[in-house]
């Protein structure tokens, strides 16, 4: 038990040596009203214990003040353990770590020598709170779990999102209060308490059904181009239908040489899935996005559950999600899907910032003043070329720079949206219709393009019974500015984010390419290398 006991230490210490620039963690005070009568376990541990283990593992500053403030907390319970022995949630939390671990592909939290001593454990029917092995194992099962909620449930921390074009806070994580559910409920139902956002878990189990597909490595790929229709006959529609089946968009296998209604109804599903119009006929593009290979999808996944461990929980209020790489506005009502919108956004080189903030102002008829940029390599230049030109686009001088005036061809279009930010970004109209019925649509100057602006500000309004429809059609074509401010409930989140991969409401798993190049970043950051991640191989 000793030579165990003394590896378990070394293990941990050798785990505990990196260091991470996190906020200070407030240490609890501690709470004398609890003892042996009305604890939780009956089990105690000296608190010149925890002292000595902190001492001899070296641990960072944020991790010992969530380990002394958890214990203050508690009084010094043990929580791990009860007289007759280790308790029924600890395997729980085992298969909590490994299952991150194996679809993750990080093994960093994994230790065998802490496995060891809750094997051995397990096999007393009586724990004695002065025993070393229990005294350690309890403390390095406490000290692991805030280790892997920070990892499974904060996103790693070598990651700068700002250097990522990510300005949406990180939302904040109490692990204590997660462990004390997962103590108090036993460690049941984990699913209703654990600290993350809906989507992460969706997304995971889209990862572990990639994982079965590549069991016995990379599926065949379609070694074609051509476009394949209904009616048509081949040996390689064979292929396409065993691939589109092991992807979830065919029903069941099939090995017919016809392209039939079925095959169809499956090619349409698998272009909705990537962002394609939905022709039911492939061709190039078609096999690109069908023939990217299952890693490569999985290391996609990953990246994206890493941006969801960022996010705030979706709250159950009003709010806006407009996903760039989708090109798409979602608009919540009371936490559930109202409408989508179409959308255009920023062009890779003025590509669109990733942020949140309030929308708490509709502009009726807005001018549009010229940023200083587009002045200076639009504007100026075409004042040059033709006198003219302010008269011929509406514009006119306001002080010192250039603004156009309200009307159907004002490139903001006959209202905006503004949710006050640094970065000058907001919702508009646009004269330019056309471009919402491109696939790709990545072409502003970086703020949002709105498909049906009328329809975003009715919804905005709604709740005020003086805004008509009509009254909106009015002030919309007034050819005066006119501000209508959102007060108190009526001002809305605007989450403005980046995801190439996430699981609709339908359950179907979506890809959409990486406009700005942020995931290829990302996979620098968080593999390394170019290589997918291994499911790592631990007892599940």
């Amino acid at each position: 038990m000793k030579k165990i006991a003394l590896f378990l230490i070394l293990a941990v210490a050798g785990a505990a040596c990196r260091k991470t620039a996190e906020h200070k963690t407030e240490i609890a005070k501690r709470d004398t009203t609890i003892t042996v009568e009305n604890s939780f376990t009956e089990l105690f541990i000296d608190t010149a214990a925890l002292a000595s283990y902190v001492s001899a593992h070296t641990l960072d500053d944020s991790l010992t003040a969530k380990l002394r403030s958890f214990y203050n907390h508690r009084n010094y319970q043990y929580a791990w353990f009860f007289p007759d022995g280790v308790a029924e949630f600890v395997p729980i939390f085992r298969s909590l770590r490994n299952d991150f671990i194996h679809y993750s592909g990080d093994s960093s939290l994994y230790n065998a020598a802490l496995d060891k001593a809750i094997d051995s454990l397990s096999q007393l029917k009586k724990i004695s709170p002065d025993n070393q092995l229990v005294i350690d194992t309890e403390l390095a099962l406490t000290e692991q779990f805030f280790r892997y909620t920070d990892r499974a449930y904060s996103g790693d921390h070598r990651i700068n999102t700002q250097e990522l074009n990510w300005f949406i806070p990180r939302r904040k994580l109490n692990p204590e209060v997660f462990l004390d559910s997962l103590l108090k409920n036993k460690g049941q139902n984990v699913a209703a308490y654990e600290p993350v956002n809906r989507h992460y878990n969706l997304l995971k189990e889209k990862v572990l059904q990639y994982y079965s597909i590549t069991q016995n490595g990379e599926p065949a790929t379609v070694d074609t181009e051509k476009k394949f229709r209904e009616g048509d006959r081949d040996t390689l529609i064979v292929t396409l239908k065993n691939r589109l089946h092991l992807l979830g968009d065919l029903p069941g296998p099939d090995s017919t040489k016809l392209f039939d209604t079925t095959l169809t109804s499956a090619v349409k599903h698998f272009q909705q899935r990537v962002g394609q119009k939905q022709t039911g006929v492939t061709g190039p593009a078609f096999f690109k996005e069908l023939n990217v290979p299952i890693g490569s999808r999985i290391r996609q996944m990953l990246i994206n559950m890493e941006r969801i461990r960022w996010m705030p929980a979706a709250p159950p209020t009003d709010y806006i999600l407009v996903n760039i790489p989708e090109f798409t506005l979602h608009a919540y009502e009371a936490g559930k899907l109202s409408f989508d919108m179409v959308v255009v956004v920023g062009s890779e080189a003025n590509g669109t910032v990733i942020f949140s903030g309030t929308l708490n102002q509709i502009v009726f008829s807005p001018y549009w003043n010229v940023p200083a940029s587009i002045l200076k390599k639009e504007v100026l230049p075409g004042i040059k070329k033709n006198p003219n030109y302010l008269a011929r686009h509406n514009m006119e001088w306001n002080g010192g720079s250039v603004r156009q005036k309200p009307g159907k061809s004002n490139s903001l279009g006959l209202v905006k949206f503004l949710f006050p930010n640094s970065y000058s970004i907001y919702f508009h109209d646009t004269p330019s219709k056309s471009l919402f019925n491109e696939s790709q649509r990545a072409f502003s100057h970086g703020c949002i393009r709105l498909s049906e602006p009328k329809k975003m500000a009715e919804w905005l309004l709604r709740r005020d019974s003086t805004w008509t429809s009509e009254k909106i059609t009015a002030a919309m074509n007034a050819g005066k500015e006119k501000y209508v401010r959102l007060r108190g409930k009526n001002e809305i989140p605007v989450f403005i984010g980046y995801f190439t991969s996430w699981v609709d409401q339908h359950g179907n798993l979506q890809f959409r390419k990486d406009v700005y190049g942020h995931d290829h970043k990302m996979a620098e950051r968080l593999f390394g290398t170019a290589e997918m991640p291994v499911a790592q191989a631990v007892d599940r």
